[in-house]
């Protein structure tokens, strides 16, 4: 993570160069920098796969799927640490992941 000397915005990989969000200053990658690009959809979950989703906690809730009223369930920080975290639900029987709405 690069913070802009301008304005101390975050700054985002493009490339081979790191661009500000907010005024948009550039800086180039130095030799043997390494940049690390991640591009998320904002419609994708991000899930828990394989066997580590049957030591998660459950909760009694309705699935949208199957009408199932139990469901594993997990935290994500999605946003900004002064936001808050957003609830996962994956469903005991037939697997469906949604998340909670405030």
């Amino acid at each position: 993570m690069e913070f802009c000397p301008k304005c101390k915005s975050l700054m985002l990989y493009q490339g081979n160069k790191a661009v500000c969000r907010k005024c948009g200053y550039e800086k180039e990658a130095e030799d043997g920098e390494m940049i690390i690009v991640t591009k998320r959809n904002e419609d994708e979950i991000p899930v828990i796969e394989g066997d580590n989703i049957q030591t998660l906690p459950t909760t009694e809730v309705l699935c949208p799927a199957c009408g199932n009223r139990e469901a594993y369930w997990w935290l994500r920080q999605l946003r900004a640490a002064d936001e808050s975290e957003v609830r996962f639900f994956r469903c005991t029987k037939c697997g469906k992941t949604w998340r909670e709405y405030d």
